[in-house]
């Protein structure tokens, strides 16, 4: 009589991974927070599919249904809520996007000191290859340097600067932890958009006798600036 052989039992593996997420937080009134919301998008459309993003309440008392209401009305915007923060979670019911808690800016820094062996951590990231359409290079730590170009629909996000020696010709967003001071250079710009500390402008707002030249982008108070360079 043939032995009966039991399945092999397959263990379930977890890993850990981190992303970095848009925070929306609305103002009232709503409605004209999300006209706001509708004239980015009509610049830059598609900007946020694909991208986690949470949504922090913790400036508005809204009921319920209001919640929930703004939570569908994002998504009839393609932008879908992973969580929420800053309320009560008896306001929220099973079918709204989970309670979050204990975010933290990306530039906070292990509370544990580092062992003295410990080589120190780079704040610099140095790309020597082009970062090519759909790619999207993400490092909190400090600034970017690419030798190459950054293609269409490619991103670069940093916590300090962003220098590209090469066309710009995707997204770069620069001062993500809240760095101000943060500066933007290319060799050539093109860019679909250019973000610093969270003030950005979309191709359709750079000044057209840029295009094609070498230029930097800096913040001036809430207000981006962008000049050619010598």
């Amino acid at each position: 009589m043939d032995a009966i052989v039991e399945p092999t039992r397959q263990m379930v593996r977890l890993r850990g991974r981190s992303y970095v997420a848009f925070v929306f937080c609305p103002v009232v009134p709503i409605v004209g927070w999300l006209e706001e919301l509708d004239a980015t998008l009509a610049r830059s459309p598609g900007f946020f599919v694909g991208k986690p993003v949470v949504l922090d309440l913790s400036a508005l008392d809204l009921s319920q249904s209001a919640i929930a209401h703004l939570v569908t009305s994002l998504e009839q915007r393609n932008i879908r809520v992973l969580g929420i923060e800053g309320v009560n979670s008896g306001h929220l019911t099973k079918s709204l996007p989970p309670l979050l808690t204990g975010g933290r800016h990306c530039a906070l820094k292990p509370s544990e000191p580092a062992k003295p062996e410990a080589k120190p951590k780079s704040t610099s990231l140095l790309l020597e290859s082009p970062v090519r359409s759909g790619q999207s290079v993400v490092f909190t730590e400090g600034d970017v340097t690419v030798l190459g170009s950054v293609g269409s629909g490619a991103e670069i996000v940093a916590g300090g600067s962003i220098h590209i020696y090469g066309a710009l010709r995707g997204r770069a967003m620069a001062g993500v932890n809240g760095n101000s001071a943060a500066r933007i250079f290319c060799q050539k710009i093109e860019a679909e958009l250019l973000a610093i500390d969270g003030y950005y402008q979309t191709a359709e707002e750079i000044d057209p006798s840029l295009r094609n030249r070498p230029a930097q982008a800096w913040l001036e108070g809430d207000i981006m600036k962008i000049t050619a360079l010598i």
